[in-house]
């Protein structure tokens, strides 16, 4: 199966990441909340890195749309005026890139970043670096996933939550490889 991996805490990312980094011998890292923005946007300015039309999320993403209204009616958020064929997570890769070749960076889950939560980007790193300052039993998401509304999805929205909280089917990850 080609599904995101769902259920992940930001703890259990980082088991992940140490895993994998030893397993292999190459560095693997969580992105920072900058590097992952920055390569969702993929040069654009827009709401998303296809543009601002909401209309056209089924093509780019996995998102609250016409399936999850069609598959519970009593839904009651605001869902995109198209159709995904998808009610809960789609295989990954299963919409367009965006501009670098990167799939799934609006929607599917919700993808935990490096860093701590912060509620402004005042005092932020102007590196890219992670912020490891503030609140980290807390950290931030970034994404949107399958059953959130598209304002959720936008390339600068961001979510947080407790560094152990699973939630199910919404929190996955994306990595990094360090360059040695």
């Amino acid at each position: 199966m080609r599904r995101p991996a769902i259920n992940v805490s930001w703890e259990d990312a980082q088991a992940y990441v140490g895993w994998l980094s030893r397993k292999t011998g190459k560095t693997y890292r969580l992105l920072s909340e900058a590097e992952w923005e920055y390569a969702a946007r993929a040069g654009s300015t827009t709401k998303y890195h296809f543009g601002d039309s909401e209309s056209l999320l089924c093509r780019y993403a996995n998102g609250a749309d016409l399936t999850v209204k069609r598959s519970n009616p009593s839904w009651t958020w605001t869902v995109a005026s198209c159709d995904d064929g998808y009610f809960y997570t789609a295989p990954a890769g299963s919409f367009q890139p965006n501009a670098f070749g990167l799939y799934d960076v609006h929607g599917n889950v919700w993808e935990w970043v490096q860093d701590c939560l912060n509620e402004s980007y005042a005092g932020a790193p102007s590196t890219g670096r992670a912020w490891e300052a503030g609140d980290c039993s807390w950290r931030v998401l970034r994404s949107g996933s399958w059953g959130v509304e598209p304002r959720y999805q936008r390339s600068a929205d961001r979510f947080w939550s407790p560094s152990t909280n699973r939630s199910i089917g919404n929190f996955g990850f994306r990595l990094s490889r360090t360059l040695d």
